[in-house]
């Protein structure tokens, strides 16, 4: 009797915790003032335990994707700065936090809650700052190469003491970001959320004692890591090797593989990514400090076993049985000079290189990879009124989701940026005057054809009137390499981007880093669709018929890829029996995963082994110098490739040979450092 009162409170707790995370979400929401967060809502919010774990957080507003939040660095140096009733704590840098924070823009507040003079235990918020200073409008640009290009690093400070703003702080704070009023706004949004849940979580400790309410934050914990390990038992125990690609072309640094070794043990996850590539001299970084569970990398486990079991309870528990094994110095795991200020983007495909490894574990469950970009658009201009520095979120720019094992993918958003909503036009062309939003639509043909077609990308157009005005554009991904199908579905087209489309001045731009408009240009964006899932040919023809009336799918691209031949909004049954039988005849066999053409070619190139052999060589230098032999050999390699010569590892070898004698042709100009192995 004992064990079902038990369960009972558990689930009461639960929910009331619950509760308590989303009402502190939707305060934040509804109090904020920069666009990114009262319309995208890109902040988080969560309820922490003592040991800094947590237990409770939205699962609807906000940010998502937190319960792998590692907390217990911030909370061991707030203690040892003292916490009292009414204070309130601060920070944005990575380093000191160990991974709390990912890059500067994310300003974290937490505030212990009291009980008789004790913390019982935490909450925590933070917002994307628009701005946090830095060497572009914005702060952040994928060119950045180091930390201190990307604003203003905040270590674990007093934002409040004993409920009182520190004014010097905030003084210093707000001298440093180039939209005050808008930022201070935001953290008195975030200061509101806290309070919301100390009221809430003081009722509680009313209602049950202080005692009762901790013994059931472990218990939910704990009632959470067993639904996951009840799960993950279903996966065959195993190791699975899975790799995506990030693409560092406009920075000179090629493409960036990321590499998972998935261990299956039991109801253990071990996530190998040691031999992910080093870290690299732009913004695409991650500090993850190697955290069990860390919430930018786990997400894309915590998707799957919320995908698997909807009701699940969400909280810190559900990263405990998930290990990381990233050695220092790796794109997941940079020293603390590295850039930063775009790891979102490694962060989708991280999970797009879960989602992968999974799906040769459990291969009728996992979807086709989504657009696996999730870009922000943002753009800065003069304010002729103020004299000051207009700054705003344009749009957060993602592609269609996976097509899955029984639907198409969702048009318009993939899974694993679905928690940023998009902004009205309206609020756009308010917030940012001399801005003009001249189309926003669903991308005709980009979607990966399958017998469930993928999500579909979408189109932005956009004219900017003021002089001076700046884009940046972060986190611009699968431009190379195309989101992959599964199970013989084709692959989803790649993105886009044009300025001055239909114009004598038209010029196809790529990937964005700062672009500087005049005034009247107009700037034309499209981004990915999703993979397709299944045989094209094994579509329904009335769903292709579908599409091509609400136009997602041109007639071509009906006939053939789908073998559908629609005539007057109609399909023609015979012409598509017959098509498809001579279609069916030239296909070539399928497979697991539709990777497209691009990567198929760059793996001939490039295989596994070489790419492996290519990071064991460069290994043992300190990382700068790691960095750079490895693109410097790159270069060379690829150089020779051209020329006809196969890419070998005895090549890699002599190259690699061949810079370091260049580093050290000069004696005193740093030769000497190199050839002693440091930097």
């Amino acid at each position: 009797m004992k064990l079902q009162s038990d369960r009972i409170l558990i689930e009461i707790f639960r929910n009331r915790f619950q509760a308590i995370a989303d009402e502190m979400a939707v305060v934040i929401l509804r109090t904020g003032h920069t666009v990114f967060v009262k319309e995208t809502g890109d902040f988080g919010a969560a309820l922490i335990s003592e040991s800094g774990e947590v237990f409770a957080a939205p699962v609807s507003v906000g940010v998502t994707i937190m319960v792998g939040l590692p907390m217990a660095e911030a909370l061991r140096r707030s203690r040892l700065l003292g916490e009292d009733e009414g204070d309130v704590f601060i920070a944005n840098d990575p380093h000191l936090t160990r991974g709390m924070a990912t890059h500067l823009s994310d300003i974290f507040l937490w505030k212990p809650i009291f009980h008789e003079g004790k913390p019982v235990c935490y909450a925590v918020a933070f917002i994307h700052s628009s701005d946090i200073g830095g060497r572009v409008a914005g702060s952040i640009a994928p060119s950045n190469y180091e930390i201190f290009q990307e604003g203003l690093r905040i270590p674990p400070t007093k934002f409040l003491e004993r409920g009182e703003v520190n004014r010097e702080f905030l003084e210093l704070f707000l001298l440093n970001v180039r939209i005050p009023e808008q930022n201070w706004g935001d953290l008195k949004a975030l200061l509101t959320g806290l309070s919301t849940a100390e009221r809430r979580i003081k009722d509680l400790i009313t209602r049950y004692g202080a005692a009762a309410v901790q013994d059931r934050i472990r218990g939910v914990l704990d009632y959470a890591e067993a639904e996951a390990r009840a799960i993950i038992t279903r996966v065959p125990d195993g190791t699975y090797t899975f790799w995506d690609y990030m693409e560092g072309d406009q920075f000179g640094g090629g493409v960036v593989r990321i590499k998972l070794h998935l261990r299956v043990e039991g109801s253990d996850l071990h996530l190998d990514f040691s031999e992910t590539d080093p870290q690299v001299r732009f913004a695409i970084n991650m500090p993850t400090y190697s955290q069990r569970g860390h919430w930018m990398v786990a997400f894309g486990v915590v998707n799957w076993l919320r995908t698997t079991a909807p009701g699940i309870t969400y909280n810190a528990g559900l990263v405990r049985p998930v290990h990381l094994h990233i050695p220092e110095g790796n794109l997941l795991n940079p020293d603390e000079r590295a850039a930063v200020g775009v790891r979102a983007a490694t962060m989708f495909r991280i999970a797009d290189t879960i989602s992968g490894a999974l799906a040769q574990a459990l291969p009728e469950e996992i979807p086709a990879a989504g657009s696996g970009q999730g870009s922000i658009l943002l753009i800065s201009t003069p304010d002729p009124a103020t004299g000051k520095t207009r700054v705003s979120v344009v749009q957060p720019l993602a592609g269609g989701s996976g097509a899955r094992p029984t639907k198409d993918g969702i048009d318009g958003i993939d899974f694993l940026m679905g928690y940023l909503r998009n902004i009205p036009t309206e609020v756009i062309e308010a917030e940012m005057s001399g801005v003009l939003v001249l189309g926003y639509a669903l991308r005709q043909d980009s979607a990966g054809p399958g017998r469930w077609r993928g999500g579909t990308g979408i189109e932005l157009e956009l004219q900017v009137f003021p002089p001076y005005a700046t884009i940046t554009n972060r986190g611009m991904e699968r431009y190379i390499f195309r989101p992959w199908g599964r199970m013989d579905g084709a692959p989803g087209e790649k993105g886009r981007t044009s300025l001055n489309p239909g114009t004598e001045r038209e010029q196809d731009i790529g990937k964005i880093d700062v672009l500087s408009l005049e005034p009247g240009d107009v700037l034309y964006l499209a981004t990915q669709g999703g993979g397709g899932y299944g045989n094209p040919l094994d579509r329904d023809p009335d769903r292709v018929r579908e599409d091509v009336i609400n136009g997602l799918v041109s007639t071509a691209q009906a006939g053939d890829v789908y073998g559908v031949i629609v005539q007057n909004g109609n399909v023609n049954e015979a012409a598509t029996v017959r098509e498809r039988v001579i279609l069916r005849r030239q296909q070539l066999p399928g497979g697991a995963f539709g990777f497209g053409p691009e990567r198929l070619a760059y793996e001939e190139r490039w295989p596994d082994t070489l790419q492996t052999a290519l990071n064991e060589a460069v290994a043992p230098y300190p990382v700068p110098l790691r960095s750079f032999l490895r693109d410097r050999t790159v270069r060379l390699a690829e150089a020779r490739a051209e020329r006809g010569e196969k890419i070998s590892v005895r090549m890699l070898q002599e190259l690699i040979a061949e810079v370091r004698r260049s580093l050290t042709q000069h004696r005193g100009t740093g030769g000497d450092a190199a050839q002693r192995g440091s930097c």
